[in-house]
């Protein structure tokens, strides 16, 4: 489903959330809106979902989001950080989306049997009263349903413990290319693992897009260290911005775009004296201005 925003804005009282917000996302496309709290990822993304008023225009498959909303609801599917504390039963909740989906209910329990939910575990227990866990996966499994062409999610792994990320992400993987994803996060595993385009927000506005790849490699870093017994090398790590720790080991930093490049400076330069190299991703995403 295209996704085609122009001058979108939004105002919660004098807190300008959104200011002409020009965006086009493509059929299929998985992107991931990311930028500083406060910065308007969320409010984008319920906007998306029909769940807050907006100036400006935005059209999703060609239909105008706000007059044809109810030919778009059963198309979608949103992910929310924290699901609403329903009061009514699991199976209610689960039979109202299908219904407003037009899916089967049992296509959404195969689902969540890949999330390892248990269907009779839950059943005849109030949403509410469900873990955080639980809940989320409940959620989730609503939203990856087959039939599924507009997956929205905001920090949907948030609740979620290693084990269950892990399915998440092969479901994911399992959506039809045709599929559209917007996601809101920050967890490089996610945007490693689920999206090839990002979007940054600052103060409500697009201050950058482009390719997860290009993006990950300017905004991550990496973290290379080795031993080299040799001493008339020390120079030489010095200039390559290199610090001896403790046991002689020699450690830097670099953006993880410049790590293959250094590696075979190593290996080229260093040769026999090299007797251990190690590399590893600072698990970190440096935002716009974190440098300042």
């Amino acid at each position: 489903m295209r996704i085609e925003l122009q001058g979108v804005a939004r105002s919660f009282g004098r807190f300008h959330a959104l200011r002409e917000v020009d965006l086009q996302i493509p059929p299929g496309a998985r992107v991931a809106l990311i930028g500083p709290n406060g910065s308007g990822k969320t409010t984008l993304v319920r906007i998306l979902a029909g769940l807050l008023d907006w100036r400006g225009e935005v059209r999703i498959a060609g239909l105008d989001a706000r007059s044809e909303r109810a030919a778009l609801a059963p198309r979608t599917a949103y992910i929310p950080q924290v699901p609403p504390g329903f009061r009514v039963p699991v199976e209610e909740v689960v039979a109202a989306i299908c219904r407003l989906r037009g899916i089967d209910e049992a296509r959404v329990w195969e689902t969540a049997a890949l999330l390892d939910l248990d269907r009779d575990a839950v059943m005849g227990k109030g949403f509410r009263d469900l873990s955080g866990g639980m809940k989320q996966k409940l959620a989730i499994a609503t939203a990856l349903a087959p039939g599924t062409e507009l997956v929205l999610m905001d920090e949907p792994t948030a609740s979620l413990d290693a084990d269950a990320r892990d399915r998440f992400f092969a479901l994911c993987r399992r959506l039809p290319e045709e599929t559209t994803m917007v996601l809101c996060s920050h967890r490089l595993e996610e945007l490693r693992s689920l999206v090839d385009h990002i979007v940054v927000l600052e103060e409500g506005r697009v201050s950058f897009q482009g390719t997860a790849r290009d993006f990950l490699d300017a905004r991550t870093r990496s973290v290379v260290e080795l031993v080299c017994d040799s001493e008339d090398r020390a120079s030489w790590l010095h200039d390559a911005g290199f610090v001896r720790g403790r046991g002689g080991r020699w450690r830097t930093t670099v953006r993880h775009g410049a790590k293959r490049e250094l590696v075979l400076r190593i290996t080229a330069e260093l040769g026999g004296d090299l007797d251990d190299l190690q590399v590893r991703e600072l698990e970190r995403l440096e935002l716009p201005g974190d440098e300042q």
